[in-house]
């Protein structure tokens, strides 16, 4: 708790730049590596920001207020009451006061308003900054815990139960696949599995900042997949564009439809795309894929208050993984833009052709 209260300090010092130019260069650091304290941020900096208008709306109602007691409206009522011409005089000889009397108004009520749908987003995003302080379980809402189970005979003879898993996809021929780098993360063995078998495979390049993890499966069982019927989109996708996915949220694949609903993730995540399709743990690390069989990104989390609001990190940074792998070690890679052999196809048909090239991630931990 005090720890929490102090890095609130830290960071209502930051945005009202208290901080010294050193502080706020080692804070600015922090913030760019830890999603947490980012979200923190902006959700107080919404704080901030509807606390200032709210206090500027209190003391124009104090103004109002303090013109309204000079007003003596008995007089006024009483100079006003005589034959109803006058009215039509008065508002010839005072229409503009009266306008600007009238607008003034709709301007304080339209203030009103702001900052009570200000102080609602505020919630909101205080809302989420909780449950963004725990990522990890955010995103756990996507990690399936694997039931107890007999490792595999001829490759895992120890007594090791799965600790957690998720799923993965293939972005080479020669048994490299993507997945969230927190379903691996801190593993101590991986196994991945598909319709034609059950392998090891370790661990090859993790990004935590992007939440990417490459495998390479090192089951000497393993045969190379043919030709990548899918392609990685090159550009964005757009609000509305149907998008499918498929995982793993029990022992057989499941698909999931929707759309992209956002071009943003959590608090305008950049990194991520918002999605309509429910999810369930063990999605994590599923390939979303647009009609056409292009891949437009990885689904990572899901908003735990929100049915139907899922995030998957953009293919841009799933190339970017991808090119930190030397190229003379890939077979029938990814590629970029190319036609897919998916395209045209009815979803049913779409899902035949690539769920080979969808696996199971296992976790195991000797802890």
């Amino acid at each position: 708790m005090r720890n929490e209260i102090e890095l609130e300090a830290i960071i209502e010092d930051y945005l009202k730049g208290k901080l010294t130019a050193e502080e706020r260069i080692a804070f600015e650091q922090l913030r760019s590596n830890d999603p947490v304290i980012d979200h923190k941020v902006v959700a107080h900096k919404v704080f901030l920001d509807s606390m200032a208008q709210y206090a500027h709306v209190v003391k124009l109602k104090e103004q109002m207020d303090a013109v309204h007691s000079q007003i003596d409206v008995a007089a006024l009522a009483e100079n006003l009451r005589p034959h109803p011409s006058k009215w039509v005089k008065l508002w010839r000889n005072n229409r503009s006061a009266v306008a600007i009397a009238a607008s003034f108004i709709l301007l304080a009520m339209v203030s009103l308003y702001s900052i009570q749908s200000n102080n609602k987003q505020a919630g909101t995003f205080e809302a989420m900054s909780k449950d963004m302080a725990k990522i990890r379980s955010t995103q756990n809402t996507l990690i399936r815990d694997i039931k107890t189970r007999e490792a595999n005979n001829s490759s895992n003879n120890n007594s090791n139960n799965a600790r957690f898993g998720g799923t993965g996809f293939a972005i080479s021929g020669n048994g490299y696949i993507v997945t969230n780098y927190h379903v691996v993360r801190g593993a101590d063995s991986v196994y991945v599995q598909n319709s034609n078998g059950s392998y090891k495979a370790k661990s090859f390049y993790s990004d935590p900042v992007n939440d990417i993890a490459i495998l390479k499966i090192s089951d000497k069982r393993f045969e190379s997949l043919p030709a990548l019927p899918y392609t990685m989109k090159r550009g964005s996708s757009g609000i509305g564009e149907s998008v499918f996915t498929l995982g793993f949220p029990k022992d057989d694949i499941v698909l999931g439809d929707g759309y992209v609903s956002s071009r943003n993730g959590i608090n305008g995540d950049t990194l991520a795309y918002q999605v309509a399709i429910p999810v369930n743990p063990g999605n994590s690390g599923g390939p979303l894929l647009d009609n056409s069989g292009n891949v437009v990104g990885i689904i990572n989390g899901k908003e735990n208050k929100t049915d139907g609001a899922t995030f998957a990190v953009k293919s841009k940074y799933i190339m970017e993984a991808l090119n930190a792998i030397p190229q003379d070690s890939l077979s029938r890679k990814v590629s970029y833009g190319k036609k897919s052999s998916l395209r045209g196809l009815k979803r049913n048909k779409q899902v035949q052709k690539m769920q080979d090239y969808v696996f199971m991630i296992k976790v195991y931990n000797n802890n």
